[in-house]
């Protein structure tokens, strides 16, 4: 029988190898932070498959899966590899912070503490949020993480619950507000 592409057996007993050859358990720190990453990612593209969404998030949510993909690679390669990848680019982080403003210009203020409900799909933007949020410590565990990951990963959850909002107002759900001691 043929070997398959997709399955290599290497990764059997417990470990993975980092880009650079270095194979290490799949409970290292390092892997744990870019398998939460690519658990974002993919709570990103369910979102990114939603008709509830505004139109310009498609293009935001597009533009941070490709992001988290060389995040993730960043994060799986060794600092003394000879591949390395690119530095992240911080006019990133400005772009996703230009798309929060203009998300966020087009919502109700408020004072209050917001529920992660509401709509089916603001639900799934907060626990994206909360998913960047165990990213972002995750990443934090590592030495020598470039700043502009973690700011992307800090901005992309701001940018969730940003969505999470649009998303109640645009569908016609309200928002839900803590009730503190109720």
């Amino acid at each position: 029988m043929p070997k398959s592409n997709i399955y290599t057996r290497t990764g059997d007993k417990g470990t993975t190898s980092l880009v650079g050859g270095t194979r290490v358990d799949k409970t290292d720190p390092r892997l744990e932070a870019y398998g939460t990453v690519d658990e974002l990612n993919s709570w990103l593209g369910l979102m990114n498959t939603s008709e509830a969404i505004p139109a310009q998030a498609h293009t935001t949510l597009s533009t941070a899966m490709n992001h988290l993909f060389d995040i993730g690679a960043a994060l799986a390669t060794e600092p003394d590899s000879v591949w390395q990848p690119r530095p992240f680019p911080a006019e990133a982080v400005a772009a996703l912070e230009a798309d929060i403003d203009s998300l966020d210009a087009q919502l109700p203020r408020h004072n209050r503490f917001i529920l992660p409900s509401g709509h089916p799909d603001a639900a799934r933007a907060n626990i994206a949020r909360a998913v960047a949020r165990r990213a972002e410590r995750r990443i934090l565990a590592l030495p020598t993480i470039e700043p502009a990951i973690i700011q992307y990963i800090n901005r992309l959850s701001d940018y969730l619950f940003v969505l999470s909002r649009a998303i109640n107002i645009l569908n016609n759900v309200n928002e839900i507000f803590w009730q503190k001691n109720c």
